[in-house]
């Protein structure tokens, strides 16, 4: 059976790289806390992910999105990504790390993001991450 991280990984990036709320929203428990960086207030609940998710997506073009392979330790993970896209007009990319800890039926019940940007489109450094 795959672990849910690598589902969460591969639909990630399949529906950043949409643009498609939906399937990233159902990863989700209906009580999740989503904290996408450190001083920023958590997004809570379906409805929290779902807003924070429409809201950055009305603002990109252009995804491109790699994930690694997650480390997993039980019903933990972290999950490193790297995004290029056009955000707000301007070429930027992201560099970050999801840890994830999920619930019996395989949905997230916490999310701890921290990443790193710059305004310009990079291409992930030889070696990183073992890409899904």
């Amino acid at each position: 059976m795959t672990h849910p991280a690598r589902r969460w990984a591969q639909i990630w990036k399949d529906g950043w790289e949409q643009l498609s709320a939906e399937p990233i929203i159902a990863l989700y428990a209906a009580d999740a806390l989503l904290s996408t960086e450190p001083f920023r207030q958590p997004y809570t609940g379906q409805r929290g992910v779902r807003d924070y998710v429409t809201r950055v997506f009305s603002g990109e073009t252009d995804p491109r999105v790699e994930v690694s392979e997650p480390i997993i330790d039980g019903d933990r993970a972290a999950v490193s990504w790297w995004a290029s896209l056009r955000e707000e007009g301007v070429e930027t990319t992201l560099a970050g790390t999801s840890v994830l800890h999920f619930n019996a039926d395989g949905l997230v019940v916490q999310q701890w993001d921290t990443w790193n940007v710059v305004r310009e489109r990079r291409d992930p450094p030889t070696g990183w991450g073992l890409f899904l």
